[in-house]
């Protein structure tokens, strides 16, 4: 895909000082969730990855160790070998459902803010700048949607969609901050902690931002892109106060 090194740049890209092998572990399990690397998927050889993410080869194979002990990938030997992945990480629940507890109805809000400002920046820029493939890619990924089966699925199809958002705005600062706020609310979104999300809707909504993209209507695709994002705080609100209201009706029963 023609999009495949401005993802790879973000997967890989080069560790602070202090990071190593557990953070590139959840670097890659985190790419695997959001749907940038897909079962099946080779990652690029170790002595690529040790370069790419700026680490000794023994810390790149310790993090590699680890993701193979929770089965996320398996490492082959022969000429067609290498590292696959091999599963997604499996939604955490508690963690979700304590996130949801911990913050505000304030703090949810001011996350859409956020994603509104980064989106509305994101599809502006990809009216100006995409070209044909982005353009297929992204209707391809909108229709993707809609054939999620599991809440698993459905968050990684969501979350690469975004993505390819940035990834057509060709901005590497906002794909950076798309991924970065995916990571925080994708699986929470989708996973049904206190009620499903619609997937047709979302699959709809994507197609029509991803046309209006296509017709150069940078008003129509912000406008669009906006309303979709407030759907989506709106339902992780809901979350929140239906998981509370749970939470003190069990209390007193």
């Amino acid at each position: 895909m023609a999009s495949l090194p401005a993802l790879q740049s973000q997967i890989y890209r080069t560790l602070p000082a202090l990071e190593r092998a557990d953070t590139i572990a959840q670097r890659i399990s985190t790419a695997i969730s959001l749907g940038m690397l897909r079962e099946g998927e080779r990652l690029p050889a170790e002595s690529e990855l040790a370069e790419m993410f700026g680490v000794a080869s023994a810390t790149l194979r310790d993090a590699l160790a680890s993701l193979r002990q929770q089965g996320i990938v398996e490492t082959r030997r022969g000429r067609s070998g290498g590292t696959f992945v091999v599963k997604a990480p499996p939604a955490a629940r508690d963690l979700m459902q304590r996130y949801l507890a911990e913050t505000s109805i304030a703090e949810l809000r001011d996350l859409g803010d956020e994603h509104a400002a980064i989106t509305a920046a994101t599809v502006r820029l990809a009216c100006d700048r995409a070209d044909a493939q982005d353009l297929d890619r992204l209707e391809q990924l909108a229709r993707a949607q809609s054939r999620a089966e599991t809440p698993e699925a459905q968050a990684r199809a969501d979350s690469r969609f975004h993505i390819e958002l940035a990834v057509a705005a060709q901005s590497p600062r906002l794909m950076a901050a798309e991924i970065r706020l995916q990571g925080e609310i994708s699986q929470i979104l989708w996973t049904p902690l206190a009620g499903g999300f619609d997937r047709e809707t979302a699959a709809a909504e994507h197609l029509q931002l991803a046309r209006a993209i296509r017709r150069d209507e940078p008003d129509t695709a912000q406008r669009l892109a906006l309303e979709h994002i407030r759907r989506n705080i709106y339902h992780l609100i809901d979350t929140k106060l239906t998981l509370s209201y749970s939470d003190r009706t069990q209390e007193t029963t």
